[in-house]
């Protein structure tokens, strides 16, 4: 008895000293296994380099749709490359968190309202840019105090630059309505780089002289072509913007850009370029119309502009590896967009996102056609139907037979097409508006049939009140994890960058 206490307790004194000896031998291995103090996540240095990407009506269906679209290799990513399988960019940050989206004085918000959160950490209300919910005071932004500090500012959007998101970075204004006096604005902020989307506001008569004159008596080159963005002299003030924009002042949908125009990843590395040096820089980057898609229930047009915006993304990225000790990037949604689902009651629990690669152009492009068609007076149904299954694949069996319109489908495109043809009324009724949002009732139609045969359906025409996700890479990241408003991220990165008043 005594022999088996004794053969247990030397047995035990073994796996102790061998446990210590092990952890010793571990422990003085520093390059494989790193001691960390255990508040080392919060530990960080002041990054010099700031990235501010915003996916403006994007939340986590507008993600996960688009890297399930891509999961099929034949989904196109422009007209000559694809982009391959599956994952974003921005889904393989390290750190992720969610936040809320509501206005100060509405729950469902609006991008003005939102972007001022965004951009100075304050609440305020629907439609103001960047000042308080009282329209009495300014309220200065992350990207003017980085301009006070030394660094260089860049603002680059899809949409037009004066547009709400934008312009809260740069601007102050009672409405986002405001669009000269918004755009006067860019001359007199001494921001080093514009680039993306031309001014919507450029109405010399509504102010005081031509947008593009005032740029360039302060001092900024004003470029329009590829060649020209190209070209441009580094270190000097610079506006860029395509030669030819949508009716909107905007890009044109990733899907439908012309091979001459300059697109947002070209846009958003120009910037890298322009605003680099030893003092750092603060770059805010939105995919504008994201959000636009989505007003407009066009799943894929929305796809192909977040994939242009990863691709944007991926830049910055690019610079973080070689700047990782100086360098934050976080990407966010200012709010979803359309209520968009993953899922829909007739598809059950299936879904065959592969159909969406049939689509060739976005709702605008086709929107055109079919005004063009009306104008004309010489498309009758069977017409039309011929061209949705050139431009959307509905119809053709042989491509795929889930693209088989059933009769109750074809019913609700031939009632569609008499709606467009046939109604003049410019303001349409309530149900009118259910059912198409003010758009042409036979593209969102076509539109609507392509996505529900995916498996996607919508809510909304509008934006919701669902929060949205919060990628982090870099300085600070750890700052982002977690549940928490929108101000708070504004707050986040001003913190960590050392951009408070």
């Amino acid at each position: 008895m005594k022999q088996t206490k004794l053969s247990s307790k030397l047995l035990l004194l073994f796996v102790l000293l061998s446990s210590a000896l092990f952890f010793v031998a571990c422990s003085d291995d520093d390059d494989d296994n790193p001691v960390q103090p255990e508040n080392s996540i919060t530990q960080y240095k002041t990054p010099k380099y700031v990235f501010f990407f915003i996916g403006d009506g994007m939340s986590s269906a507008q993600i996960n749709l688009t890297e399930a679209a891509l999961a099929d290799s034949e989904f196109k990513l422009s007209k000559t490359t694809l982009y391959g399988l599956g994952a974003l960019n921005l889904t393989g940050f390290p750190v992720t968190g969610m936040s809320t989206t509501m206005a100060a004085d509405r729950y469902i918000t609006g991008s003005a309202a939102s972007a001022t959160a965004l951009a100075t950490g304050s609440k305020t209300a629907i439609g103001v840019i960047s000042k308080t919910t009282d329209k009495t005071k300014n309220i200065k932004t992350m990207a003017e105090i980085a301009k006070e500090k030394g660094m260089r500012v860049g603002i680059v959007s899809s949409v037009s630059i004066d547009h709400a998101t934008p312009a809260c970075f740069y601007a102050h204004a009672d409405s986002r309505g405001q669009y000269y006096d918004i755009a006067a604005q860019m001359a007199t902020s001494n921001f080093d780089y514009f680039g993306g989307g031309y001014a919507k506001g450029n109405f010399p008569s509504k102010g005081n002289g031509d947008i593009i004159s005032k740029m360039q008596s302060a001092g900024y080159q004003v470029v329009t072509t590829r060649g020209e963005l190209n070209s441009a002299q580094n270190g000097k003030k610079l506006w860029a913007y395509n030669h030819t924009t949508d009716g909107s002042a905007a890009l044109y949908y990733d899907m439908d850009r012309p091979e001459d125009h300059i697109s947002l990843e070209e846009f958003t590395q120009r910037g890298i370029d322009v605003l680099d040096n030893d003092k750092g820089f603060f770059l805010m980057v939105e995919a504008g119309k994201v959000d636009w898609a989505c007003h407009a229930n066009d799943a894929v047009a929305a796809t192909h502009d977040m994939v242009a915006f990863d691709k944007s993304i991926k830049k910055a990225i690019d610079f973080y590896h070689s700047h990782p000790d100086e360098t934050l990037i976080v990407v966010t949604g200012d709010h979803e967009c359309g209520g968009l689902t993953l899922g829909f009651a007739s598809t059950k629990y299936e879904t065959a996102f592969n159909l969406l690669k049939y689509q060739k152009v976005s709702y605008e492009v086709f929107t055109a056609k079919v005004y063009e068609w009306k104008q004309a007076g010489n498309v009758n149904f069977d017409g039309a139907v011929d061209s949705v299954k050139k431009y959307f694949g509905l119809g053709n069996a042989a491509l795929n037979e889930k693209l088989d319109l059933s009769d109750y489908e074809m019913n609700s495109l031939e009632n569609a097409f008499k709606k467009t043809f046939n109604n003049e009324d410019v303001y349409p009724s309530e149900v009118d508006y259910l059912s198409f949002g003010g758009y042409d009732a036979f593209t969102v139609t076509v539109t609507h049939l392509l996505n529900n045969k995916a498996g996607l359906d919508w809510t909304s025409y509008k934006h919701t009140g669902v929060p949205v996700p919060v990628f982090a890479m870099g300085q600070g990241q750890y700052e982002f994890s977690g549940y928490y408003d929108n101000t708070d991220i504004a707050k986040k990165i001003m913190k960590i960058a050392k951009l408070q008043n």
